[in-house]
């Protein structure tokens, strides 16, 4: 069964959480998409992971791209899972997937200062819950590291 993981931002944006998330799942050997709801916030994470750090970036696609399926991370507006993730970011009010089974972990990113985000999460808390899915919600405290809460 797939794990389902609320991650409630608070302290700081989706930028500054999203790249440190990518970097644990791509040091666990496994491929991430990124779903998002618009084409801005798509360009805007796709220039962002190139250079969130002068040390390092992201290697990374968008489902624009030709070779998609072999992008490690890849971000796109839709449900498809082209390059075979494990894991599923949902940020910015994208809805879950159909189907959860190709999937270790989804990961739902939401704003908690946004009352349509947070509206929102727990709309999809009661559907995963209610579906038998593992489910467990964090918050990061005040120096930035996730503590689960439920």
């Amino acid at each position: 069964m797939t794990e389902i993981l609320f991650y409630h931002l608070q302290n700081q944006s989706l930028e500054a959480v999203l790249p440190t998330l990518l970097q644990k799942t791509l040091e666990r050997g496994w491929r991430a998409v990124v779903q998002v709801a618009t084409e801005e916030r798509m360009s805007a994470l796709d220039d962002h992971l190139w250079t969130f750090t002068d040390e390092s970036f992201l290697p990374h696609g968008t489902d624009r791209e030709a070779h998609a399926a072999d992008q490690p991370v890849l971000i796109t507006l839709t449900d498809a899972n082209p390059n075979g993730a494990a894991i599923r970011f949902l940020a910015e009010g994208a809805d879950l997937p159909q189907d959860l089974a190709p999937y270790q972990r989804i990961a739902i990113l939401f704003d908690g200062t946004d009352v349509q985000a947070l509206a929102l999460a727990r709309d999809q808390w009661r559907k995963v819950k209610a579906e038998g899915h593992e489910a467990t919600y964090w918050q990061q405290d005040e120096r930035g590291r996730w503590q689960r809460k439920a």
